[in-house]
C-alpha cells in the first residue's frame, strides 16, 4: 500500500502518490523493439489501475493521506478510532487498542441489544504508548491513530513516525479534539478540531464505507431531533455532574458541556451544569464541594463497566453523612454511563440513556441499573431502532 505525503509536524501534508517504478529490466542485447513496447505497455496499464483504485482522504493534523487499497488491518490506540471501524463492520480488522480487554467488556454491555452484532477485542496489543517495533509486527494497514497524540507521549520522534508511515503504513487520526487540547507546540499549525461525527466521516472514507455512515448518520439526525422537540425549557432541567467516582476519597469530575466529543452524548441535552464555571473539568472534587454543588443528578462515567458495582457506589454515597445529603443521593438518581472516548455506536446509546436518566418525564424512565447489558428498553420508548443500527454495521443498508 502506497500513501501520499510523510508526517509533517507543522503544517499540513502533501497528499499525492506517485506511480510505483517497475525494477524490471529487459535483459539480452538482443530484445526486441515489440517486446519493449508490450512492456511499457503493460507498464502503463498496471500504473493507470493503481491510480483508478487509489483514493486520497485529508483530516488535520496529517493533511491528505492516499491509499491504493481498502485497509484489512486496522492499529489503533484510542477506542473513538475503534469504535468507527466496528461501526462500519470494521470491528474485527483492529488488531491493537488502548487497555483492550477492559474496552471489550465496556462495549460488550451494548453489543446485546443490536442482533447479530458481535465483537471481540480481547487479547489484543495493549497500544497506548507502542514501541516501533510492535509496529513493525503488526504490519497494519493503516494507523489508525492521532500522529500528534503520539508525538505528545515523549517517546516518538518525528523521525519515528515517519519512518513507521514510510515502512509500514500512514497516521490517521485525531485525539485533541476529545477536549480541544493543545497538541505540542511542533503540530500547532497542523491542527483542527472536529466533531466526533466529522472524524467518522474521515475514516468512513478511508474505509470505503460511506454508505453506512450515511445511514447511521441519519439514526443519529433522527434522534437528535426528537431529542430537540421534546427537550424541557432550561429552567427544567436537573442540574448534573459526571463523575468518576472509583476512589471516593478523591472523585473526578467532568463538566457535561465543554467543546470536543467527550461530551457528545451529553452536550446535545443541554444540560446544567452542578458546578457552574466554579470547578473545572477534570479536577478531584470531595463530598464537600458535591454537596455545595448539590447535583440532582449524578453520572457514573465507566458505570456500565462489568468490574464497576453501581450498588456499591451508591452505598458508598449514602454511608457518608455529607455524601447522603447531595439532592441526587436522597432522591436515587444516580446513574450509570459508559465512557467518554466513544465511537457513533455508544453515542447513541449513551445519547438515548443520558435523555432518559436526566428527563424521564420526557424520554421514558431509565431502569435502575444495577448490572449487566445494556437494559432492555421497550420498543415504544426507544429513541432509535436496534436492528436499523444492526442491519447498517452488517451491511444490510
Amino acid at each position: 500500500m502506497t500513501y501520499g505525503g510523510s508526517v509533517a509536524a507543522g503544517g499540513l501534508l502533501a497528499g499525492c502518490t506517485g506511480s510505483s517504478e517497475s525494477d524490471a529490466t529487459t535483459t539480452g542485447a538482443t530484445a526486441t523493439e515489440t517486446a519493449a513496447t508490450e512492456s511499457t505497455a503493460t507498464e502503463s496499464t498496471a500504473e493507470s489501475t493503481d491510480e483508478a483504485d487509489s483514493y486520497t482522504v485529508s483530516m488535520a493534523p496529517m493533511g491528505e493521506v492516499t491509499f491504493e487499497r481498502v485497509p484489512e488491518s486496522i492499529f489503533t490506540r484510542l477506542t473513538h478510532h475503534a469504535g468507527m471501524a466496528f461501526a462500519l463492520g470494521h470491528g474485527d480488522a483492529v488488531n491493537s487498542m488502548h487497555a483492550p480487554d477492559y474496552y471489550d467488556a465496556l462495549w460488550n454491555q451494548f453489543t446485546p441489544r443490536l442482533p447479530g452484532v458481535e465483537l471481540d477485542w480481547t487479547g489484543l496489543y495493549s497500544s497506548w504508548e507502542p514501541s516501533k517495533e510492535r509496529l513493525y509486527e503488526l504490519d497494519s494497514d493503516v494507523h489508525l491513530a492521532d500522529p500528534a497524540s503520539v508525538s505528545a507521549l515523549g517517546s516518538w520522534s518525528q523521525d519515528d513516525l515517519d519512518e513507521i508511515e514510510e515502512n509500514v503504513s500512514p497516521w490517521f487520526g485525531n485525539s485533541f479534539s476529545a477536549r480541544h487540547q493543545a497538541p505540542p507546540t511542533e503540530w500547532t499549525d497542523a491542527y483542527e478540531y472536529y466533531g466526533l461525527w466529522e472524524i467518522f466521516a474521515k475514516v468512513a472514507q478511508v474505509l470505503q464505507e460511506e454508505a453506512k455512515y450515511e445511514a447511521l448518520t441519519t439514526v443519529r439526525e433522527e434522534l437528535l431531533a426528537a431529542i430537540a422537540a421534546d427537550l424541557p425549557a432550561e429552567e427544567d432541567r436537573p442540574t448534573a455532574v459526571l463523575l468518576g467516582p472509583s476512589d471516593l476519597e478523591s472523585i473526578y469530575a467532568y463538566n457535561l458541556s465543554t467543546p470536543g466529543f467527550l461530551t457528545a452524548h451529553t452536550r446535545p441535552l443541554k444540560p446544567v451544569s452542578a458546578f457552574g464555571d466554579d470547578v473545572d473539568s477534570g479536577s478531584t472534587v470531595d463530598f464537600e464541594t458535591l454537596l455545595e454543588a448539590d447535583p440532582d443528578v449524578i453520572l457514573t462515567l465507566g458505570g456500565m463497566h462489568p468490574n464497576t458495582s453501581m450498588p456499591d457506589i451508591r452505598t458508598g454515597f449514602q454511608d457518608d453523612p455529607v455524601g447522603a445529603e447531595i439532592s441526587a443521593v436522597k432522591n436515587d438518581r444516580i446513574y450509570a454511563q459508559g465512557g467518554r472516548y466513544q465511537g457513533p455506536i455508544l453515542n447513541l446509546f449513551q445519547l438515548e440513556m443520558t435523555a432518559k436518566q436526566l428527563s424521564p418525564d420526557r424520554f421514558g424512565a431509565w431502569p435502575q441499573y444495577s448490572e449487566g447489558p445494556y437494559p432492555e428498553i421497550p420498543e415504544e420508548e426507544q429513541l432509535f431502532d436496534r436492528q436499523r443500527v444492526a442491519d447498517i454495521i452488517n451491511g444490510n443498508l
